[in-house]
């Protein structure tokens, strides 16, 4: 019984610190991006700055981009704002 309970409060005290230290090195960016028309823009979050704005990029333009090339096209294309966020 005292080892369930010891071991049920180190797997949240794990759970909460691996939580927070993520959290801490993220990185948030808000990207518009227009292509064919048609505009979207979305936030993304990442543990750096590129990855962020790779993943932001990708994400607006799969809303607003339809097949490989479209959406090869859009992600290489420049965005329309960049906003980094805290």
């Amino acid at each position: 019984m005292v080892a369930g309970i010891i071991f049920v409060v180190v797997f949240v005290a794990a759970l909460i610190y691996s939580t927070l230290t993520l959290a801490r090195g993220r990185v948030r960016v808000e990207v518009c991006m227009q292509f064919a028309g048609r505009s979207s823009c979305r936030v993304a979050s990442a543990d750096t700055e590129q990855n962020a704005l790779r993943t932001a990029i990708t994400n607006a333009c799969t809303l607003i981009a339809s097949g490989v090339t479209d959406s090869q096209q859009c992600e290489h294309s420049t965005p329309l704002s960049v906003k980094w966020l805290k």
